[in-house]
Order: C-alpha cells, then sequence, then structure tokens
C-alpha cells in the first residue's frame, strides 16, 4: 500500500480538478481515463482502476477483459505533470497494468517490460542502470489528406516549406524556403516553425522534461527537440511526453505533426538515434582503453546490438513504412559496423569531452517504436553481447555510403518489416531471459505486426498504376 498523502495535498495545494490516468499499449499509443478530484482517495489509489482490457488491441479475450490500472506516483512526485493542453486543471499520472485476480503485473504491458529489464540488468551484476539518450525527429506539416478504400488510395501532405511552393503565382509569395537538403539549422524565416518549438519546449518543460535544444532538421517542415538521458524506464515515460506535446503544441498553431519514418519520398526520414551507456556505482562502464577510448564491455554491448539488429528491426523499426527510411544516401544507417564520429555505421561513437560522457549512439530505431519494447530489446541485446562476449570486429571509418566495396562485406539490418518479424521469430532467446519478454507477449507482437505486413503487402499502391496499368 503506498502512500498517497503527498499527492492528494498536492492536487489541493494546486486546484486540480481531474487526474488523468495513462498506460500505453504494444503499439506505443497513449490511452487514459479522466476522474474528477472529488472521486480521487487513497483507496482509489491503492486498489487501482478497473478498465476492459479486450477493447486495447492484443491484449486480453474479451472473457478475461477486467484490467488493472495502478498509479505510479513517486514519493516526491517527481513523474506527474499538469497537462498544459487541458482547459480545466489536469494532472496526468503515468501507471502500471495489473490482473485483478492475482494481483501480479500484466506481462503485456509495454511499462512493466522495460522494468523488468532494468530489473535483469541488477540481477547480472553487470550495472545498475541503463541511461538511454533518444533524439527524435518529427514532422509538422500544415495539412494532411489520405484514405485507403477498395477502389481510391492516397495521401497528400502540404507545407508552407516545401520549395515546390516557390512557384506559386501569388502576390503574397515569401520565398523564403530551405533548399532541397538545406533545412538543418538555418535561422528564421527560413526555420519557420521555430516558434512552435520553442513553446513545446515550454510545454514538455513544464510536464518535468529535461529539454537540451531545439533545431530544424534536415528535410522541409522536419525537426529535432533535444532531451537529456534518463534510466531506460523514465527515458520511455519522457518519449510518452513528447509525443504528447509535440502533437497537441502542432494542432494548437493550426498544424499536425508526424512521426512517421518516411512521409516524404526522395527526402530524409525520421529516425530515433538511441544513446547508451551501462553504469555501475556511479561510474560508468563504457569508458576505457580500446577503441575510441570504449572499455571491452561497451564493445561487447555493440556486438550484442549488432548481431541481434534484424530481430531488433521489429521493435525499434515496427512498421512496414519504417524501412522506406531505411536505404542508403539519406543519413539512415543500414550496415551493421561501428565507428566514431561515423553517421554511416548502425553504431556510432560520439566524440564526448569526459569518460563520463562515454557512450554508444544506435542509429537505425526511428521514432514510430515503442520506447519501452525498443528500449527493454536493445539494452538485452547488449547484455547477451557482454555475457557471450561477442566482439563486433574491426571498425569501419570509412563512407559506408559512397564505400560500396566495403559495404557489400558487411552485415545490414532488416530490408523491410517482413524481414524483421521474420528474424524475430528465429531470434528471439536472448530477449525471454530473465522473464523480461515473455512469449505470450511475443506471440501477440508478432501477430499485431504480420497483420499490417499482410494487408499492405495486398493493397493496390498508387504507384503499381504508374508501372502496370497499361502493360
Amino acid at each position: 500500500m503506498a502512500n498517497y498523502q503527498n499527492f492528494l495535498h498536492y492536487l489541493k495545494q494546486h486546484q486540480i480538478y481531474f487526474v488523468d490516468f495513462r498506460f500505453t499499449d504494444l503499439h506505443g499509443v497513449w490511452h487514459h481515463i479522466t476522474y474528477p478530484v472529488s472521486m480521487i482517495n487513497e483507496e482509489l489509489l491503492n486498489g487501482g482502476i478497473f478498465f476492459d482490457g479486450s477493447s486495447i488491441q492484443y491484449w486480453c479475450a474479451i472473457n478475461q477483459s477486467d484490467m488493472l490500472l495502478i498509479p505510479d506516483i513517486s514519493p516526491n512526485l517527481d513523474n506527474i505533470a499538469i497537462d498544459p493542453f487541458a482547459d480545466v486543471a489536469t494532472v496526468i499520472v503515468t501507471c502500471d497494468v495489473f490482473d485483478p485476480l492475482n494481483l501480479l503485473p500484466y506481462k503485456k504491458d509495454p511499462r512493466y517490460i522495460a522494468k523488468q529489464a532494468e530489473k535483469y540488468l541488477q540481477q547480472t551484476g553487470i550495472a545498475d542502470t541503463a541511461y538511454f539518450g533518444p533524439e527524435v525527429e518529427f514532422f509538422i506539416f500544415d495539412s494532411v489528406h489520405f484514405q485507403s478504400n477498395a477502389e481510391h488510395c492516397f495521401y497528400n501532405v502540404k507545407s508552407d516549406e516545401f520549395t515546390n511552393n516557390n512557384g506559386a503565382m501569388t502576390d503574397n509569395n515569401h520565398g523564403c524556403r530551405p533548399k532541397a537538403k538545406g533545412g538543418y539549422f538555418p535561422v528564421t524565416p527560413l526555420d519557420s516553425m521555430h516558434n512552435i518549438r520553442s513553446k513545446m519546449l515550454i510545454d514538455m518543460q513544464a510536464m518535468g522534461l529535461e529539454v537540451e535544444k531545439h533545431h530544424h532538421e534536415v528535410a522541409p517542415a522536419q525537426h529535432e527537440i533535444g532531451i537529456k538521458y534518463r534510466s531506460l524506464l523514465h527515458s520511455a515515460d519522457a518519449i510518452q511526453t513528447y509525443k504528447y506535446v509535440v502533437r497537441n503544441a502542432a494542432r494548437s498553431y493550426g498544424k499536425t505533426a508526424s512521426f512517421m519514418a518516411k512521409p516524404l519520398f526522395a527526402d530524409n526520414g525520421s529516425g530515433m538515434h538511441v544513446h547508451q551507456s551501462l553504469w555501475l556505482n556511479g561510474n560508468s562502464l563504457f569508458a576505457g582503453m580500446e577503441y575510441a577510448n570504449l572499455s571491452e564491455i561497451a564493445l561487447y554491448y555493440i556486438g550484442g546490438i549488432l548481431k541481434h539488429a534484424k530481430s531488433l528491426n521489429a521493435f525499434t523499426n515496427p512498421t512496414t513504412n519504417s524501412y522506406k527510411r531505411l536505404v542508403p544516401g539519406f543519413e539512415a544507417p543500414v550496415i551493421c559496423a561501428y565507428s566514431m564520429r561515423n553517421r554511416s555505421a548502425a553504431c556510432r561513437i560520439p566524440v564526448e569531452n569526459s569518460p563520463s560522457a562515454k557512450r554508444v549512439e544506435i542509429r537505425f530505431p526511428d521514432p514510430t517504436a515503442n520506447p519501452y519494447l525498443a528500449f527493454a530489446a536493445m539494452l538485452m541485446a547488449g547484455i547477451d553481447g557482454i555475457q557471450n562476449k561477442i566482439h563486433p570486429g574491426e571498425s569501419h571509418n570509412e563512407d559506408l555510403f559512397e564505400d560500396k566495396e566495403i559495404a557489400k562485406t558487411l552485415p545490414s539490418v532488416a530490408g523491410s518489416l517482413r524481414e524483421a518479424l521474420v528474424a524475430l521469430e528465429q531470434d528471439n532467446s536472448y530477449l525471454l531471459v530473465g522473464e523480461v519478454f515473455s512469449k505470450e507477449l511475443l506471440t501477440s507482437y508478432l501477430e499485431m505486426k504480420w497483420k499490417e505486413v499482410t494487408a499492405i503487402e495486398q493493397f493496390p499502391h498508387p504507384l503499381e498504376f504508374s508501372y502496370y496499368y497499361n502493360n
């Protein structure tokens, strides 16, 4: 029984009207149920909130539908936040999902899996903390239209930043737009979304995130807001808050935001590069005397991730659209190599100014990933690499996009979601160790993703009409 007196006092002190209880499904989507503050007491908080788990895709059957949300509220209340987008004062509380019959955590709850991964790391004795620092990119469009049915399929996105708008014959065409591949770091007015990102940053700070920077990205309408690294679980929690703020802030400006990996043809896609390091007793385990001043443990960690890259892709790149980004030439690293400073490798070793900042950056994930599952899977792959001393081989400092001969000799990430799912079916034992992932979860996850693959493979594509209509 947790002590929620501080929380109840907080609700009165800040004149809160509603409490929004939230949890995450297998897709990584946030769900919520809202209670008026008059209903909030210790009995409710300790006993939990019942909900219909069968209405959440790929969770439980209708005859086992009752599930329980247990609020995760820390004693110092550092993991709750006032919702900046609610018209009436509302506090957001993240919850864990439990089975009400045995009061055990639900094994398909992504947040539980993240907690299990952290617990298993500590049980191994290798480290006590895994830090994750994701770099999340996204697009902000003026509008989006899309529809798919048996006889009609299209999408259309619009942004004033698209260069084809330079040719619009209007009296007020300002012509201030980034050139092709010229979106990285220009000032206003070329960076037309500066004020929106600043508002997003302020909202993220208000919700408890430590935000380091924001800037325009390479493609038109593409952006990034940098948040500080946290422990695995709290970093995944932060991603949920990050996405919530970006989407709602964009909408408040009359825009729409998307975390799709590749919404624009022949331009840069959105990645989620993930910086990772292991620590023990307050000391980094990744600093050493090996290549790029890495430790042997860090090299083995890299080796585990590169070995399991294709099965990891099922979690780190979980959409068919993800693999339209994972092609050479658009800063998307598809080659399973590691290198210092080299952005063409799947694993980059960033230059740092102190041993405590030593880390590895895994560059193939994208922001459509469920952060709890993706981070937990990468940690488990890294642990497997350490335990089995999987060395990643030689480093590669060449531009692997240009040096085709060397690139041919190296393994690559999965080329499609189908390939990633097949890899996960064949290579998943490292995820099951320590009861972090369960076979039940993997079965449901694979079923969910195979359904997407099958539907998209069977649906006629508009480009097929261009190629084949008159054949």
